[in-house]
């Protein structure tokens, strides 16, 4: 197989991990690697992985940094968004959503170049392998993966040093060493997983969240502010017209500034073990706090509540990599029907950890105050229609009743 292939496309970062890899790669099927990094707000100078891509060997040419941050919040991130996913009730899908992104963008860069394949850094215990490789079959399904992690003998930090420093492979002085916990980053969020997080009974030390404060030392004022929504997607902040990516972002630092976005979770991964995460979302959990208050008053409660039911097939088809499954563009095409009438102004409390929906209006809205007063609803609602209700919706549990006592 070496002998197949000629030119590889490397999903790089210019750490570790992909430097070595991306050495490998040449040394193993001594061919012309391609580096592709993305930039989807992780908030990295990028440019240093063009210069070390250049000082290994890679042509000017064959070093794409592409900067994805609109596509991903407009076209992945707030996609699911409208259908509110969580995988198990929790995980806003961080890192799960940015995959298949990756993954298209080395499957177009292949065809591009006239790559023979592609090659990922996810190790073989995680999601993320699977998220890689399942995206770049669905679109191209003769592309050849490659996976480092599953096919090499280096199996520790300390081999990975070794064949960098062999290799004359720059290492920064603080990779030198066990790192006291693995990151990913982008836009959305930042995940901490391994070493002082993997027993979970240990609470997770302050030092290891980076993209916000305690909520205990957060500002002792809330503030608040609104969030605009067209469609079901985010529009405005506090009045101001914004894009995707530029909405998300200054989420993302009022979230810091408050303490808001923190998860701790035991999360079952989908190649059978459970791991221990640590996920700091700040503006995507306001901004999930506040698409639901903005469809508490504007869709119909069969809408509502099917949209419920399909939440967790949907983020479980995240989770597991099949965005480009049919099965999830036929959830999503419910899910945007469901958010034709999803505009209007939502008002938010951000305080130590917290984002509140305090306010919420539209020219859509199905609230009717003067059917749900306490007061005089000036013949609106007929109270005297509840008994035939309550009577139609009894009686098989009364016909139960005399049938079982």
């Amino acid at each position: 197989m070496a002998d197949e292939i000629k030119r590889i496309v490397l999903a790089y970062s210019g750490g570790l991990d992909t430097s070595v890899i991306l050495k490998w790669l040449q040394n193993t099927y001594n061919c012309e690697v391609v580096t592709f990094t993305a930039d989807l707000g992780q908030g990295e100078e990028l440019e240093p992985a063009r210069a070390k891509a250049e000082l290994m060997g890679v042509k000017p040419e064959h070093i794409y940094i592409d900067d994805l941050r609109e596509e991903f919040v407009r076209d992945f991130v707030f996609p699911m968004m409208r259908a509110n996913a969580r995988y198990e009730g929790d995980y806003l899908l961080g890192t799960s959503i940015a995959r298949p992104l990756i993954s298209k963008r080395l499957v177009e860069i292949a065809k591009e170049t006239g790559a023979d394949a592609v090659a990922h850094g996810a190790t073989g215990k995680g999601n993320d392998q699977v998220r890689f490789e399942l995206s770049a079959y669905a679109l191209n399904p003769d592309i050849k993966v490659i996976a480092p992690w599953r096919d090499w003998d280096l199996t520790s930090r300390t081999a990975l040093l070794d064949y960098a420093e062999k290799n004359q492979i720059p290492v920064p002085k603080d990779k030198r060493g066990e790192s006291p916990f693995s990151t990913d980053a982008n836009m959305l969020h930042t995940s901490s997983e391994g070493k002082v997080l993997e027993d979970p009974w240990e609470e997770t030390p302050d030092y290891v969240y980076s993209r916000t404060v305690n909520p205990e030392e957060a500002p002792d004022t809330p503030e608040y502010i609104t969030i605009d929504f067209e469609k079901g997607d985010g529009t405005a902040l506090n009045g101001e017209t914004m894009s995707p990516a530029t909405l998300l972002e200054a989420l993302n630092e009022l979230g810091r500034k408050h303490g808001i976005g923190r998860l701790d979770l035991v999360e079952n991964r989908f190649v059978g073990m459970k791991s221990r995460g640590m996920y700091e979302t700040p503006g995507g959990e306001i901004y999930a706090r506040a698409h639901r208050g903005i469809e508490q008053i504007t869709l119909d409660r069969g809408a509502a509540h099917l949209k419920d039911e399909l939440m967790p097939k949907y983020a479980e088809l995240i989770y597991n990599g099949f965005w480009y499954s049919p099965e999830r563009e036929m959830l999503q095409a419910a899910i945007d029907v469901s958010q034709e009438k999803v505009s209007g102004t939502v008002r938010l409390k951000l305080y130590k950890g917290n984002a509140s929906v305090v306010g919420r209006k539209s020219p859509n809205s199905l609230y009717s105050e003067r059917h749900v007063t306490f007061e005089d609803d000036a013949g609106a609602y007929d109270q005297k229609d509840a008994a035939g209700f309550i009577k139609l919706n009894a009686l098989r549990l009364k016909l139960l009743a005399k049938r079982d006592r």
